[in-house]
């Protein structure tokens, strides 16, 4: 599809230790629903601190106090990396047609990326993630967000989707969530089904 055919561009967002690539089997599933979508699943920039795959910052020895300052030190190499796509895919200047979405620590980077009010994208999808970001906040009221989890997540807790919820709801922002009853860390049918017409809605207002 081409640039000029193309109405919306969907950058996908893997964790720790993943790839984009391994994204690719959800965006499959979204063709049908989101017709005139492009979708775009990078690798994160630096290799994985335990092997395998990338990150988008280092999780080694990562605490609740240092948490933060990684994410604002991964700011710039996400930023150059979403950047890049957005002009590779002609949607510069277009940013209320590109939606993030974003799977544990890449939904953490898509938080911060609306929290922090530099990517006022159209729409976030964050699947089992947290709101991590430094304060305060000066969040992107416009951007739609629906944050999805699952309730036996023992990788990140899904009291954080809750928290990030009412944070970002506190500075205006509109948050919607799907709580998935005995699921662990990863995204279910009924998470991706519902993020596909989130998106469907919010990209076409």
């Amino acid at each position: 599809m081409s640039a000029l055919a193309a109405n919306m561009l969907v950058i996908m967002l893997h964790g720790v230790g993943s790839s984009g690539g391994d994204l690719a089997p959800l965006t499959n599933t979204w063709k049908d629903s989101l017709p005139g979508a492009v979708f775009a699943s990078p690798n994160a920039p630096s290799r994985s601190s335990f092997g395998s795959g990338y990150q988008w910052f280092s999780v080694a020895g990562v605490t609740e106090d240092n948490r933060s300052t990684r994410i604002k030190e991964a700011r710039a190499a996400f930023d150059a990396t979403i950047s890049a796509i957005i002009e590779e895919n002609g949607f510069s200047g277009r940013l209320d047609r590109v939606a993030f979405v974003g799977f544990s620590q890449g939904t953490i980077m898509a938080l911060d990326a609306i929290a922090s009010g530099r990517w006022p994208v159209g729409a976030v999808v964050g699947f089992s993630g947290r709101l991590a970001s430094p304060l305060p906040l000066q969040a992107a009221v416009s951007t739609p967000v629906l944050l999805v989890h699952g309730s036996a997540d023992a990788v990140i807790p899904a009291a954080e989707t809750t928290k990030a919820a009412a944070l970002l709801q506190s500075q205006g922002v509109m948050v919607e969530t799907l709580v998935v009853p005995g699921l662990g860390h990863t995204i279910s049918a009924d998470g991706a089904a519902r993020a596909a017409m989130f998106l469907a809605s919010a990209m076409t207002k």
